[in-house]
């Protein structure tokens, strides 16, 4: 009663409301700039059981706005830290903590388990994962995004309402994500909020959830306005009809890939930049060579076949597609770093000393 009293004091709360909270489960798929805030907030609201999947590590970048983490735990798994002070604000609810890659063969058994999705990841395709797995199971999704100053909050699939693919019906190859354009700090806190704030008014079913809407906000300005969105259900038919797999088959999931935890195993290794050349930090080295994505293909003869290659970006998604295409033209021996280039700048030269220089300027 103490723990709840403010919203067992609100006449559309009260404790039966606050029952139907202890009682809700929830996914929360990413746990960075928009999780923390949304992880923080359904569990001090006390959401019953919370699940929190991501197979990302913390590094020093996070920390300007994944405010769950300090950094004493640079180099751990985002779920696992973000579960032990999760408890430590409320230990009286569930908290589950998954480390891995939501996926195609993994999902459906994930999202059965919960009554709401939450999608705080920054990556088209699982964003588009997320939307095909809910309307599967006929599950609601609360969808957050965020773009240097600008951020976008709606929510799909609810009660027959659009869904993510009735706004934005295929993926845009290569669109970026903050660690390539940089985000306002505070930017996934107000957005993270208000995808909370979404959450518990459909668990609550009070108020007028963004159902069919999409909310966007500018922080410089302070603007912001709502557009409607219409439900397409010959695209939602297309998903009912059509498997997972079939609809996910390019999907970067089945790359081979390495962390920097395990990059010291690995020998007579050579690198492949895949960022633009403005991109920073820069890497220079003998055993780095830049070739920019969209370039790539055409840059092949420049590599050897029988080289052990490890691609990189700026964040991990542009090395996978990398490694796709030299998989695809017969590199047989190429993995995509996890981590990506910000924390390549903190922990490489830790193991590559003698090897790689880096710097911040070009």
């Amino acid at each position: 009663m103490n723990r709840y009293d403010r919203h067992i004091a609100l006449e559309n709360v009260g404790i039966e409301g606050q029952c139907t909270l202890s009682k809700a489960r929830i996914l929360v798929v990413g746990a960075g700039g928009l999780g923390c805030p949304v992880l923080q907030y359904l569990t001090a609201a006390g959401i019953g059981t919370i699940g929190i999947i991501d197979d990302d590590r913390i590094s020093i970048s996070n920390l300007q706005r994944q405010v769950l983490y300090t950094s004493e735990n640079i180099g751990n798994y985002k779920v696992i830290e973000a579960q032990k002070q999760l408890k430590l604000l409320n230990p009286d609810i569930s908290i589950n903590a998954y480390v891995e890659c939501l996926t195609v063969t993994n999902i459906i058994d994930h999202f059965k388990k919960y009554d709401l999705i939450i999608d705080c990841t920054d990556t088209i395709a699982t964003r588009y994962l997320i939307n095909d797995a809910c309307i599967l199971l006929d599950k609601p999704f609360v969808y957050g995004a965020i773009y240097k100053f600008e951020g976008q909050v709606a929510v799909f699939n609810y009660k027959q309402s659009a869904t993510y693919r009735c706004l934005f019906p295929e993926p845009v190859i290569n669109q970026p994500n903050c660690s390539e354009t940089g985000v306002l700090g505070v930017l996934p806190g107000i957005i993270g909020s208000l995808q909370a704030t979404e959450a518990l008014k459909i668990i609550l079913n009070i108020g007028t959830p963004l159902a069919g809407k999409l909310y966007s906000y500018d922080s410089l300005t302070n603007r912001s306005h709502t557009v409607s969105i219409s439900r397409n259900d010959q695209i939602i038919q297309k998903i009912k009809t059509s498997p997972l797999t079939e609809l996910h088959n390019n999907r970067c999931d089945t790359v081979n890939e390495v962390s920097l935890v395990t990059l010291h195993s690995l020998n007579n290794i050579h690198f492949i930049d895949v960022r633009e050349s403005h991109e920073q930090p820069c890497i220079q080295s003998k055993k780095v060579i830049n070739i920019p994505l969209n370039a790539l293909l055409n840059r092949l003869y420049e590599l050897s076949r029988d080289q052990t290659y490890i691609v990189f970006c700026q964040s991990g998604m542009r090395s996978k597609q990398a490694v796709k295409i030299l998989e695809n033209a017969g590199f047989s021996d190429c993995k995509s770093l996890q981590e990506g280039a910000a924390t390549l700048l903190d922990h490489l030269h830790t193991v590559y000393e003698d090897a790689v220089t880096l710097s911040r300027k070009r």
